[in-house]
């Protein structure tokens, strides 16, 4: 029943910026770059460890440092829009340069 709350709660946040984004979606980008993802996960990961502060304490470094390769998918998503680029070819980009930066991202927090 927890697991089934949890991703109601999740899937509610996702439905509720895409539902904003239709009509504003700077103000849903917004949101979905808030720290609401980043709140539900380290809310769950008490809930379920109330006494390991050692697992909250390394996802909150994960998450902070994890902001820089989301920053560039988002800066050559942004870009590729700008060129008119396919909707595949500004994904695949995006993603591929997240990629990049998320393994680095791990190497560096090893």
């Amino acid at each position: 029943m927890q697991t089934a709350f949890k991703l109601a709660l999740s899937l509610a946040v996702i439905l509720l910026c895409t539902q904003i984004g239709k009509r504003f979606p700077s103000l849903a980008g917004l949101i979905a770059t808030m720290p609401l993802t980043s709140l539900l996960v380290l809310v769950w990961l008490y809930s379920d460890n109330p006494d390991n502060s050692r697992l909250l304490e390394n996802y909150a470094r994960g998450a902070m440092w994890g902001i820089l390769p989301t920053i560039l998918f988002f800066l050559v998503a942004y870009w590729c829009f700008r060129k008119q680029f396919s909707f595949t070819l500004v994904l695949s980009a995006s993603f591929g340069v997240w990629l990049i930066g998320a393994l680095v991202h791990q190497w560096f927090l090893r």
